[in-house]
């Protein structure tokens, strides 16, 4: 079963808290969605992608400008997994559709990862939480600790 989690920001964005995550699936030889709701949000991610860390190298691409099915990571606005990935990131209000939750057997992580300081976004998670627990899959919820470090909380 596909294990789905939420990560509640708090003390970091999106674009700082993002590319370890997406780095910690890389290394275990997966290749990766990253959901976001518009173009911008995907050029900002792409730029912090290429430059958050020199020690680094995280092979990605915007969907759309590339072979798409070639990209271990991808970056795109929609719902469609044309790179295989294992696991897929969904950002800023990006919600599991009920047609990802059917077809999540091809994906061993689902990542919901929204701004703790945005109403509509924890509103929008908490409805999203209560659906899927509803519907009996694995869940949970992870915050960030106070030195930064993911914390599963339950």
């Amino acid at each position: 079963m596909t294990e789905i989690r939420f990560y509640h920001l708090e003390q970091r964005s999106f674009e700082l808290a993002l590319p370890a995550l997406v780095e910690d699936a890389f290394a275990q030889r997966c290749n990766v969605v990253v959901e976001a709701p518009d173009r911008d949000f995907l050029e900002r991610l792409d730029d912090r992608l290429w430059t958050y860390s020199e020690e680094s190298f995280l092979p990605h691409a915007i969907a759309g400008e590339g072979a798409d099915s070639a990209q271990p990571i991808l970056l795109t606005t929609t719902s469609d997994n044309p790179n295989d990935a294992k696991v897929r990131f969904l950002l800023a209000g990006a919600k599991v559709e009920s047609s990802l939750v059917a077809s999540a057997f091809t994906y061993d992580r689902l990542v919901v990862l929204f701004n703790g300081s945005d109403e509509l976004e924890i509103t929008a998670a908490r409805a999203q939480w209560a659906e899927l627990k509803a519907a009996g899959r694995a869940i949970s919820y992870w915050r960030q600790g106070d030195g930064g470090a993911w914390e599963k909380v339950r």
